[in-house]
């Protein structure tokens, strides 16, 4: 009860007012049904008027630059009626999205659903020395993220023991666990399925201004991976310089069942990860000799690249074969897997978890159709560039903006996605406008979208980490957490904004093939 009254306790103030503001919220979904009507309303209102933009673009049928005049369409009219009736399905089975998560979920479920990730995090962080704590359990949650939401459940926890059982507080070791998985949700040393999730969403948002634009998958690599080095230290000085001495020296005991999760790995376990190890290799060998050999199959078969190829193109099916290699070694030397029955079982229940997200591209898939369709897209694109050179806004302080919009809107609307789905189409072709890249854009908003995931109580696992912290501090509520994570949040956003300056000063790649403007 102490905690719910907490809880209540922490209904004031601006974190009060978030709090109770989102809960108003509706569903994503609903949210998508919503903003889908919007458009059809705004569509005809619009149209009626003859709002038309005239801008200097790429002419579809003749693939050249030229004076382009577009007039928003309505969706009221006989044929955008016939269109939403007509569009619905192919609208959602086309979405660029969809296609590329479920394919690298299938092969990330089973690396998860064997029990490899949480084997390899809880090893990652036993072999570490105790002065290095701190910066492997940070580390450990930053890299959590490639296999999607593993880290909330297996590492945050983890991280009360680890710390606890080295004399620390164990929700110092919690909230550098949070801060590492969620804070740096958008850093890795590998590029996953959030990648490819937000990298669809970018293509449809770019096809605005250029349709022949792709963003790839490893867009935003080069720039994910310093990231992971600057998190993890950021993670690390806020948590031994700030949270640590604030909370104070811990008084309770080891309740019952966190030892079990100190226990060193048994010799299924140590096996499983040798033969997860060899599978891997296999993969990864496999692939390698279809793209390292310069007559490779899957190089650009007209220039012989590999940055334009089938290899970059397809680079989610290579991130897929190898976790679910690798899942399958683990699972059959841990003797979890015992027939291929097993891993389609495995493959069955990660699907099973996609439900909702399905759902929520179904509705999003049709925002997105829609205000394609309309011109709606196209016409805020060049309007909004037109002011922001009209106001000479551009650069670093357009970004750094867009970073601190992005930021506050994070604190209502916890979906990585859903918001991205909202923005891109909005904010990718207009900054494409006053030439900065699809990716650089896409770049930016993960950094606002990561770093205050952590103080929002509308964070899908906020509570989850809230029940946590109560486990060792009965006093603890949601009020304790926000007020503990508030300075990795802080920090976070200022550090990983200059790591992005920087970048955008030395006009360094985000990624192969992905430059800093256009």
């Amino acid at each position: 009860m102490k905690a719910v009254k907490e809880v209540n306790q922490k209904k004031s103030g601006i974190l009060g007012f978030i709090e109770t503001v989102g809960n108003k919220l509706p569903h994503p979904a609903t949210i998508f049904v919503i903003l889908c009507a919007g458009v059809v309303i705004l569509s005809h209102v619009l149209a009626s008027r003859g709002v038309s933009v005239t801008y200097e673009g790429i002419d579809r049928a003749t693939n050249e630059i030229k004076e382009i005049t577009v007039s928003v369409q309505s969706l009221l009219t006989p044929d955008g009626i016939r269109y939403i009736f007509e569009s619905l399905i192919i609208n959602f089975t086309s979405f660029a999205a969809l296609g590329t998560v479920l394919v690298a979920m299938l092969g990330v479920g089973v690396a998860e659903g064997t029990g490899l990730i949480g084997t390899a995090l809880r090893r990652l962080v036993l072999k570490t020395p105790k002065s290095l704590v701190t910066m492997v359990v940070v580390f450990a949650g930053v890299m959590s993220s490639i296999a999607s939401d593993a880290g909330y459940v297996v590492l945050v926890p983890l991280g009360a023991v680890i710390f606890m059982s080295c004399g620390r507080h164990p929700l110092a070791g919690i909230a550098a666990a949070f801060a590492g998985v969620s804070g740096g949700f958008s850093a890795n040393l590998f590029p996953g399925p959030v990648d490819a999730l937000l990298a669809g969403m970018t293509t449809e948002g770019a096809h605005m201004f250029d349709p022949s634009y792709s963003a790839s998958p490893v867009g935003n690599w080069y720039f994910i991976m310093a990231s992971t080095v600057v998190i993890t230290l950021i993670g690390t000085l806020v948590t031994e310089r700030i949270v640590e001495p604030r909370l104070g020296k811990y008084r309770g005991e080891l309740i019952a069942g966190d030892e079990d999760a100190m226990k060193p790995l048994d010799e299924k376990e140590k096996r499983g990860l040798k033969f997860a190890g060899l599978f891997a290799l296999v993969g990864i060998i496999l692939i390698g000799a279809l793209v390292v050999p310069a007559n490779g199959i899957l190089r650009n078969p007209e220039t012989g690249e590999i940055l334009s190829s089938p290899f970059m193109n397809s680079i989610v099916v290579s991130i897929a074969f190898v976790f679910l290699l690798a899942g399958v070694g683990y699972g059959i030397g841990e003797g979890k897997i015992k027939s291929d029955k097993d891993i389609i079982g495995e493959m069955g229940k990660t699907m099973s978890t996609m439900g909702s997200y399905i759902v929520l591209v179904f509705f999003a898939a049709q925002f997105v159709a829609y205000f394609g369709k309309t011109n709606l897209g196209t016409v805020i694109a060049v309007k909004g560039a037109d002011f922001l050179k009209a106001t000479g806004i551009q650069g670093i302080p357009l970004l750094v903006g867009f970073i601190l919009v992005t930021a506050f809107i994070n604190l209502f609307m916890g979906s990585a996605s859903a918001k991205w789905a909202i923005m891109a189409p909005i904010f990718v072709p207009m900054l494409m406008g006053v030439h900065i890249s699809p990716e650089m854009t896409q770049m930016a908003y993960r950094i606002g979208d990561s770093t205050t995931n952590i103080i929002s109580p509308l964070m899908t696992y906020f509570a989850l980490i809230v029940s946590f912290s109560e486990k060792y501090d009965e006093e603890s509520g949601i009020g304790t957490m926000i007020s503990t994570m508030v300075p990795y949040s802080v920090c976070l956003l200022i550090g990983w904004t200059i790591l992005l300056m920087v970048w955008y000063v030395f006009k360094l790649p985000l990624g192969p093939g992905a430059g800093i403007v256009i």
